[in-house]
């Protein structure tokens, strides 16, 4: 399991909701937790292995079914889902010498929050 806590912007608000880039400005903890999250989206394989393992029937998927859709070594595949685990975005477990990985939905609805349009609000 994984040792470190998710940052949930916008609890302090008083009417709960989070801010969205479009209503208010981005506090520098808020920005810091969101490049990090975005960085590890901005790669092509990292996007390509949350897309397989969010789009996953049963919600899991062990890595020996992840790494045969890539031309890339195993420790380069472990590598990528490691940033992708330690931005928030997935979750993992071993059992035995296989280790299962599952998308940690809160991060992504945050990120969905956090860039859709408020309602009535014009570009």
């Amino acid at each position: 399991m994984s040792n470190h806590e998710l940052l949930v912007l916008g609890q302090d608000r008083p009417d709960g909701c989070c801010p969205t880039l479009l209503n208010a400005p981005l506090g520098e903890d808020q920005a810091e937790t969101l490049a990090k999250v975005f960085k590890a989206l901005g790669d092509p394989v990292r996007l390509r292995l949350l897309s397989m393992i969010a789009s996953r029937a049963g919600g899991e998927v062990c890595v020996c079914d992840l790494t045969p859709a890539f031309d890339l070594s195993q420790p380069t595949i472990s590598h990528h889902l490691k940033l992708l685990r330690q931005a928030g975005l997935i979750d993992s477990e071993r059992r035995g010498t296989w280790v299962y990985y599952r998308l940690l939905p809160e991060m992504t609805d945050l990120l969905a929050a956090v860039l859709t349009r408020p309602a009535g609000v014009t570009p």
